[in-house]
């Protein structure tokens, strides 16, 4: 299916994270939620590995969210984790999205100090979803949704309200 598709069928009550695979998809992908209406472009996340693409990308949308899909490593070689959160801040990026396994508290911390989101791929335990709520995960992607709703709920966190956060 198209994204103007998908959009058909279930509607824009929904956040849309999408992996750019291809910059070239950028515009076509923005064109598709602007098609829907304002509300489809306000609640998608565009991700990406390269930060400054992304930045680029800032001039196109004011409503979409631009994530940095990247690894503690690739910010490590750059610098430090502060420097890459004052560039993604400074240059009209929301949110830094990391591997489950690169998130401890401090850094989560850090990069909400600059007001930015921060979001962790690739949990698949219970167990690993609650510390990364416990740390002060904005988000948490997995491949199994009943154990997210199970995470979700042990820790007092409606899905549907995300004015909602865990208690520290």
């Amino acid at each position: 299916p198209t994204l103007d598709d998908l959009y058909a069928r279930c509607g824009t009550d929904f956040d849309l994270s999408l992996d750019l695979k291809d910059p070239q998809a950028f515009d076509e992908v923005l064109a598709a939620a602007r098609r829907t209406g304002p509300e489809a472009e306000a609640r998608l996340w565009l991700c990406h590995p390269d930060r400054e693409f992304l930045a680029d990308c800032r001039e196109a949308t004011a409503d979409a969210r631009l994530v940095n899909s990247t690894r503690i490593s690739v910010i490590k070689r750059a610098g430090s984790p502060e420097r890459w959160a004052a560039w993604l801040a400074t240059n009209g990026l929301d949110v830094v999205h990391l591997h489950y396994s690169d998130w401890t508290g401090g850094l989560g911390a850090m990069f909400h100090r600059f007001e930015l989101l921060i979001l962790a791929w690739d949990a698949q335990h219970t167990r690993i979803i609650k510390d990364l709520y416990d740390m002060g995960m904005d988000g948490v992607f997995s491949d199994h949704v009943e154990r997210l709703l199970e995470a979700q709920s042990a820790l007092g966190i409606n899905p549907r309200d995300d004015s909602e956060k865990p208690d520290a």
